[in-house]
């Protein structure tokens, strides 16, 4: 099927695998090949790019092999990143996994193929527009597209430098999850803001289209299913106009800013056209004839069409779109394969335009093929677009082999919380407890419920005289008893919005778990406690309102 460059030898893989510790130990990963590997060259698909093995491994490889991952080899692609098909490779095109007439997607097609068959349990994608969302979507798989430059790109041959992501591609959203958390942050990426949110709301307000341009017969009624999933799962979804987004999508490859692509590898496609791939040659040649004068007027268009699409977002946790319009034959590409490319870009060329992030998901299927939408989100709010791709993910049939490894175990924190995004653990033990009256206040901040824990023996409940019903929780020297609570995650800067907040006798401090930990709970002013009521013997807030 053409979907991988080169392999390494079984008997190496197969030792690595055996002595690999780690996070992610036991999973085989895919690199596309656009992405220095150590010992292969990385030609980009195309072989005189590159001639010489690379001397190391590019950043997001390196720190995956440090959590434990094994490569097993790199992967096909469009030629220099430059197409959304899979067709467009010296290499061969890369075929559809289940239905050898239909493209792969592409640029990043052999590592969705690879991890679709099951010969990888992970892969490395890139995706300036779309690169490692549509591949994923026709191959049923996850594609998580993080914010820009949350990721390392050192060491990745660049496509469009001012929109380029490293992506990962997974069976499943837990393994992607993990693997974003070992691939992300470090030095020299991007910082995260301190009121990252880190959570989506249960009662999350979803935007969607309220045109759909493209679509195959079909392809409308499976993305309205997706969106009446996350109505059924508690989301408010509503249409937004989308034509600004359009716009904007048709402005990467009809405007100047496909300048960005000559100037990534453009030297070196005017000088060896014969040696590169027509249709890449053609798009990337003529990028370079763009004026500089056309290219500012389309980078201030650029920005006034993101100001009036996000505005269309106000109010909104997330956007939610097909992935892809249709699925084309590689017949459809061959006669046309511009036309077709720019089909399949419909709903993905604007994302890293508006420096957004996405997590694409499989979604059912129309007809035979893979169905998948995309849940895009605001630059940070990647934890927010990952439960929501939870909620509205619809895992396809596999086709991978017995080799596969299983999913990873759901984690404790998306992996925001482990590339940079800081969180306060938080102590709650009365009306901010999940399904009560005040939850909303932490919801609202980004915070993410962490579980059930206990206090250390050493603490009473008392119920206190105020308006809306809510306990004190009280240190005591000797005489208490464990109390029942729930541990949030709160962003550092909601932190300071939230005590800021907090009306009187409640106080914030320090407050010991019976595991030993210390983290910041709820107390109460003493004075307002010795009038309220000792309720310590119910051992928590729940069961003293259940009498």
């Amino acid at each position: 099927m053409s979907h991988w460059i080169a392999q390494r030898a079984s008997e190496q893989v197969t030792a690595d695998l055996g002595t690999a510790t780690g996070p992610l130990a036991g999973l085989r990963l895919a690199v596309k090949n656009n992405v220095d590997v150590a010992g292969f060259p990385t030609t980009a698909a195309c072989p005189a790019y590159a001639p010489e093995p690379a001397a190391a491994d590019a950043v997001a490889v390196a720190r995956l092999k440090a959590a434990g991952a094994t490569v097993v080899g790199v992967t096909n692609l469009d030629q220099f990143a430059t197409g959304l098909v899979g067709q467009r490779s010296p290499y061969g095109g890369v075929r559809d996994a289940r239905r050898p007439a239909y493209v792969s997607g592409g640029s990043s097609s052999g590592s969705a193929v690879a991890v679709a068959l099951g010969e990888a349990d992970i892969a490395i994608g890139t995706d300036p527009a779309g690169s490692g969302r549509v591949p994923a979507a026709f191959q049923g798989i996850v594609g998580i597209k993080p914010t820009l430059g949350t990721v390392s790109t050192a060491g990745v041959v660049p496509a469009c430098p001012s929109w380029d992501a490293v992506t990962i591609f997974a069976r499943d959203l837990d393994t992607a999850d993990a693997a974003m958390a070992a691939m992300a942050g470090g030095p020299g990426t991007r910082p995260w803001p301190a009121d990252a949110p880190l959570a989506a709301p249960t009662a999350a307000r979803v935007a969607i289209p309220a045109e759909l341009p493209a679509m195959a017969p079909g392809w409308a009624a499976a993305f309205a299913g997706a969106a009446d999933r996350l109505r059924d799962g508690g989301c408010v979804v509503e249409p937004v106009p989308f034509e600004t987004f359009l716009q904007a999508a048709k402005l990467l490859y009809e405007g100047a800013l496909v300048a960005e692509r000559h100037a990534a590898v453009g030297e070196f496609i005017d000088a060896h056209r014969d040696l590169v791939d027509p249709t890449v040659g053609a798009i990337i040649g003529a990028a370079g004839s763009v004026r500089a004068g056309d290219f500012v007027r389309d980078t201030i268009r650029l920005q006034e069409l993101r100001v009036s699409s996000l505005a269309q977002l106000d109010g909104f946790d997330a956007l939610l779109v097909p992935t892809a319009p249709c699925h084309p034959t590689i017949a459809e590409v061959a006669t046309e394969p511009v036309a077709v490319n720019s089909r399949v870009g419909t709903y993905t060329n604007f994302c890293n335009l508006f420096d957004l992030c996405a997590v694409a998901v499989p979604s059912g299927t129309v007809d035979g093929a893979q169905f998948g939408v995309t849940v895009l989100a605001r630059p940070f709010h990647d934890a927010v677009a990952l439960d929501l791709a939870r909620r509205v993910s619809v895992p396809a049939e596999s086709v991978a082999g017995p080799s596969a490894a299983p999913p990873l175990p759901p984690p404790e924190m998306p992996w925001p919380a482990h590339a940079g995004a800081t969180a306060v653990p938080l102590l709650v033990v009365g009306a901010h407890l999940r399904g009560q009256p005040l939850e909303h206040e932490l919801v609202t901040r980004g915070a993410r419920w962490a579980g059930p824990v206990k206090t250390a023996a050493s603490y009473e409940l008392r119920a206190l005289p105020t308006t809306q019903a809510k306990p004190g929780l009280v240190r005591t020297g000797s005489g208490g008893s464990p109390i029942e609570g729930e541990l949030w995650q709160l962003p550092v800067a909601a932190l300071g919005s939230f005590l800021a907040a907090l009306p009187a006798p409640m106080n914030l401090g320090p407050v010991e778990l019976d595991d030993g930990r210390w983290v910041t709970g709820f107390g109460c002013a003493a004075d307002a406690a010795a009038t309220g009521t000792d309720i310590t013997a119910y051992g928590s807030w729940r069961s003293w309102l259940a009498g």
